[in-house]
């Protein structure tokens, strides 16, 4: 079959072009070699399809009516890979992004000159702190943040999330300032987590203190920590708003905390369509401008 279709485009080169030669140069073969496709294709069909003359050729009335269908094939293939050429160089379509609900409020900026430059581009958002079945939900890209569990996606780093210890004004109030790294491991934390347990080290740091209070969300984290709750480990860009309002504090501590890597995962490496390019290179260049 395939080899039928492949003498059916020939054909229709043939009468596009108007010699064997002409369709030859275009198809970067040899003149013979599409005149034996011809002959094959005529000897499959059992009808002569052209006549030839050593000055021209013609449609036979069986070619005529055959070469409608074949130059209809051959525009239809052509059509598609216009339409596939054209998703793979400008960003069109349904753009499918998996992420924290933390990081979808960063999300927009990041975003937005994208979606203002590409008018036929489309967004949904896939916002969970929890697992995300990337395939059930056909996600193009997923933002993920740190150490990454084992997976067949592709990890593309992206850039870092800059993380410092923040407390509310009334928890200092009533605790202090943990200045030791006893007082920091005696300290009411609120951490990413199941639930409250035993001690966990504190974002790959030597120190391990065991939190009062845990969420997937860390969102809700800093709102437990705008609350007086206790010392929580936040990225200074998702805190910027509150510390510029007073409602939390950045901790000098001796505990450096190390930087988050931003990981962009894709379902392939090579051949992404121009959606997805065009997304993590503005995702770099909105986490670059904010160094």
């Amino acid at each position: 079959m395939l080899d039928q279709l492949k003498r059916m485009a020939v054909f229709a080169s043939v009468i596009r072009h108007g010699s064997f030669a002409a369709a030859a140069r275009q198809l970067r073969t040899s003149t013979s070699a599409v005149s034996q496709q011809v002959r094959a294709l005529e000897s499959d069909m059992g009808v002569t399809l052209l006549h030839r003359s050593t000055r021209k050729l013609s449609l036979t009335p069986a070619g005529a009516r055959f070469h409608t269908g074949c130059a209809a094939m051959v525009a239809a293939a052509e059509a598609a890979q216009a339409q596939l050429q054209q998703l793979r160089d400008a960003p069109e379509g349904e753009l499918r992004i998996a992420m924290t609900v933390g990081y979808a409020r960063r999300l927009g900026p990041a975003l937005a000159p994208l979606l203002a430059a590409h008018p036929g581009l489309t967004l949904h958002l896939q916002v969970e702190d929890g697992f995300t079945d990337l395939v059930a939900h056909r996600i193009d890209l997923a933002i993920r943040f740190g150490r990454l569990p084992d997976s067949a996606w592709v990890a593309q780093r992206v850039g870092t999330v800059h993380t410092a210890l923040y407390a509310a004004p009334a928890y200092l109030a009533r605790h202090g300032v943990p200045t030791t790294a006893e007082a920091l491991r005696q300290a009411q934390w609120l951490m990413l987590g199941d639930s409250p347990d035993a001690e966990r080290p504190l974002l790959g740091s030597d120190l391990r203190v065991a939190p009062r209070c845990t969420s997937n969300n860390q969102l809700t984290l800093q709102q437990l920590c705008e609350a007086g709750l206790g010392l929580a480990p936040l990225g200074d860009e998702d805190v910027a708003e509150a510390v510029a309002a007073g409602r939390l504090l950045r901790l000098d501590t001796t505990l450096a905390l190390p930087e988050l890597p931003v990981w962009a995962l894709t379902p392939q490496r090579d051949a992404q369509p121009a959606k997805v390019r065009h997304a993590i290179a503005a995702l770099k260049a909105h986490l670059e401008s904010l160094r």
